[in-house]
């Protein structure tokens, strides 16, 4: 198996919970994982991305070459397209809805959508808004990380029990609150799929 993984965002949005969350599951299902540096995090509102690679076999480096990334999963749509270099023709571009407007030149989002429109395998959704109906706003970045869960090559069962580990000191409440929202964020993704067969 392998999942070669693009992590994109804006500071703040929770990059290092879905990586962590990932390599949690990787670890447990005795797994190789390289993760390259996350660029940003010193400023809240710049831009983030991750690259994160887990395999069945030992992995050479920790970056994805251009044009061969399973999956771009990105917490915010402008900067799901700066990394569309990275994914490979057969790869998926997850991707929330919700703009991060952090620069005065931020792209009309009708221009975004309609380029990510453009890519054949493509999910977006409303991340923010699903996080608040079933978990808090906070949880957007798990929503979308259930919604690239279909791609990733890890049992979705692993995922959630990673989350257990990741938030399990914080208690039970704040760990069923991020399993919900990444339920949530993988029912949306199967009911697109479902919708586009």
């Amino acid at each position: 198996m392998k999942s070669d993984i693009v992590l994109a965002g804006v500071g703040g949005q929770g990059i290092l919970s879905i990586a962590a969350t990932i390599g949690m599951a990787a670890v447990d299902k005795d797994l190789h994982l390289k993760q390259a540096e996350v660029h940003g995090m010193s400023q809240r509102g710049g831009d983030v991305q991750s690259h994160l690679r887990v395999s069945s076999n030992p992995i050479a480096s920790d970056l994805i070459p251009k044009g061969k990334a399973d999956i771009i999963l990105s917490v915010e749509p402008m900067e799901s397209l700066r990394y569309l270099p990275y994914l490979s023709k057969s790869g998926w571009l997850v991707t929330n809805t919700t703009p991060f407007v952090n620069i005065p030149n931020y792209p009309e989002m009708e221009v975004v959508m309609a380029k990510i429109a453009e890519q054949p395998n493509h999910i977006a959704i409303d991340a923010d808004k699903i996080a608040s109906e079933v978990a808090t706003k906070r949880s957007s970045n798990i929503v979308m990380l259930g919604a690239a869960s279909p791609f990733i090559d890890i049992e979705f069962s692993a995922l959630e029990e990673g989350l257990r580990k990741i938030f399990g000191r914080k208690g039970d409440a704040v760990v069923e609150s991020n399993i919900s929202a990444l339920r949530a964020g993988r029912a949306a993704t199967e009911e697109i799929l479902a919708s586009r067969n």
